[in-house]
C-alpha cells in the first residue's frame, strides 16, 4: 500500500520580537548597527502591512464577516449531513478481495 507523506510548507517568521530584541541589545551596547536594527523592524512592519491589506475580507465590516463565516458554516453542516446520508445508502460498499 502506498503512503502518502505530508507536505510542510515553509513557515515565514512572523515575530517581531527577535528585531526588537536586536535593536534593544543595540541600544544598549550603544553599537553604531541600531540603525540597520531599526531599519529591519521598519521593513518588518511595512511587509505586515502589506499582507493585512491583501488578506480577503479585510473590506468587510465585522458584521459582514460574521454572517459570512455563519453561511459558510452551514453549508458545511448541511454538506456533512449530505456525505452521511450517501454513505448509509451502502451503494458504496465495496467487497474486500478474499
Amino acid at each position: 500500500m502506498a503512503t502518502t507523506v505530508p507536505v510542510v510548507e515553509e513557515v515565514e517568521d512572523d515575530s517581531f520580537l527577535p528585531i526588537i530584541h536586536d535593536v534593544i541589545k543595540c541600544m544598549d551596547k550603544e553599537s553604531p548597527d541600531v540603525h540597520q536594527e531599526l531599519n529591519k523592524l521598519k521593513t518588518k512592519i511595512q511587509e505586515a502591512r502589506e499582507q493585512i491589506s491583501t488578506m480577503p475580507g479585510i473590506d468587510m465590516s465585522p458584521a459582514l464577516q460574521e454572517n459570512k463565516l455563519q453561511t459558510l458554516r452551514e453549508q458545511v453542516q448541511t454538506k456533512n449531513q449530505l456525505l452521511q446520508k450517501y454513505k448509509s445508502l451502502c451503494m458504496f460498499d465495496i467487497p474486500k478481495p478474499s
